[in-house]
């Protein structure tokens, strides 16, 4: 299949795939420094074609195959190109599915764009991660070298380093959503792994504790890591999307 691009109101050019359906439709939201070749979001894209599911997946800027650079991007940049990818390429209220990053990213979205929004799926959500998780980790020495230098490199498990900038810190503390009470009135399920290492558990009950909604279910799955690919965690994300479709 071939890439298609979506020109932002920003100047950015985002690479996506669509798959024409019915609605609601479902939209896939990457983690950081993922892109939507990932297991999930391939999984999620032949679910919808064999139940005749609209569903969308995309490369934030600086992701996969879309413009820019990772290094100057930030969780603003990145909420502007999912909300540009969800107004312009779908129509009506869609269920967002958000992986890692794209878990706060749609949280979010369903705080501008709460009318576009079906129903909400979190796989290992990290909302606020870069102050919460990042800052707050960073030693003094990191610190200084970040705010001296501009950028600090961190260890990965995925391959080469993160080179987290100063910029994604200070912008991230612009788009916080934890901070205060987020009503939710579409279903929601948010599904987290008890082995992983990136995102722990109280993140998740800190976000459920947080949102406020008539259909809200955390679902922990022991032993499942913060890629949630393998082949139980995909069924367990596909019934996921079922029930909140079924309750939509």
């Amino acid at each position: 299949m071939s890439v298609s691009y979506l020109d932002t109101p920003q100047g950015r050019r985002l690479a996506y795939h669509k798959t024409d359906g019915a609605g609601p439709g479902v939209v896939f939201l990457g983690g950081l420094r993922s892109d939507m070749e990932g297991t999930k979001a391939l999984h999620l894209e032949a679910w919808a074609k064999a139940h005749g599911r609209s569903f969308l997946r995309f490369d934030y800027s600086g992701h996969g195959q879309s413009s820019g650079e990772f290094t100057d991007g930030s969780i603003g940049d990145w909420a502007e190109d999912a909300a540009a990818a969800i107004l312009t390429l779908t129509d009506g209220p869609q269920v967002l599915v958000g992986s890692s990053l794209g878990g706060w990213i749609s949280l979010l979205i369903a705080k501008r764009h709460s009318e576009r929004l079906a129903g909400l799926v979190t796989i290992a959500a990290a909302p606020d991660f870069t102050e919460d998780s990042m800052w707050a980790g960073f030693s003094d020495t990191e610190r200084r070298q970040l705010m001296e230098e501009g950028q600090v490199a961190l260890p990965s498990d995925y391959g080469e380093p993160y080179i987290i900038t100063k910029r994604l810190i200070e912008e991230g503390r612009d788009n916080l959503v934890l901070r205060e009470p987020l009503r939710l009135a579409v279903p929601v399920r948010m599904l987290q792994g008890t082995a992983d290492v990136d995102v722990e558990m109280a993140v998740a009950l800190r976000l459920l504790d947080h949102l406020d909604g008539p259909d809200i279910h955390l679902e922990l799955v022991k032993g499942a890591d913060h890629r949630f690919s393998d082949a139980a965690c995909l069924g367990v994300i596909t019934r996921a999307v079922e029930e909140v479709l079924a309750h939509a």
